[in-house]
């Protein structure tokens, strides 16, 4: 076997020793580069999985959130229709409130000035009574052309008065 091996060229002493070498080198590189390469890896590996998990939380609680914030929007706007409809309703009955106002406002004047009306009626009525009789007494006078007394005057006035009744 030895020849074997000087025929290929390798000693076997100069392969043992660089065996040794490169276990040496081996473990010293484990020892001192890979293994804490391997921590780093390890540990960066650890803080990605994290940062995976903690995203992964995130987005629930983004999830929950927004769902939070659509509920509340709907209430809100649930809320707000009610206030709308209740002002609707308001308004509605302060404008019949106010129309009923209004016509009772309107009913008022219009007897107010059919008050007014009948009184100005009664009033022209006895004007007018007064100026009949007043013209019966004038005309009387002139037809019979005497002078009628105070007393032959009133009582004159009232006949006609009440002819004209």
């Amino acid at each position: 076997m030895n020849e074997t091996l000087e025929m290929l060229g390798i000693q076997w002493q100069k392969l043992l020793v660089q065996g040794i070498d490169f276990g040496i080198a081996l473990f010293v590189l484990w020892k001192f580069a890979y293994k804490p390469i391997f921590n780093i890896l390890d540990a960066r590996k650890v803080k990605i999985a994290d940062g995976i998990a903690n995203a992964e939380k995130i987005k629930a609680e983004l999830a929950k959130t927004e769902a939070e914030r659509q509920r509340i929007l709907a209430q809100a706007s649930d809320v707000a229709n009610g206030m709308i409809e209740q002002a609707r309703e308001a308004a509605n009955r302060v404008r019949e409130v106010e129309t009923q106002k209004a016509i009772a406002a309107a009913e008022q004047i219009i007897a107010k000035a059919r008050e007014a009306a009948a009184q100005d009626h009664a009033k022209m009525l006895a004007e007018l009574k007064r100026e009949v009789g007043r013209l019966v007494v004038q005309t009387t006078t002139t037809v019979t052309g005497k002078v009628l007394t105070a007393d032959d005057q009133k009582r004159l006035a009232e006949e006609t008065q009440k002819q004209l009744s």
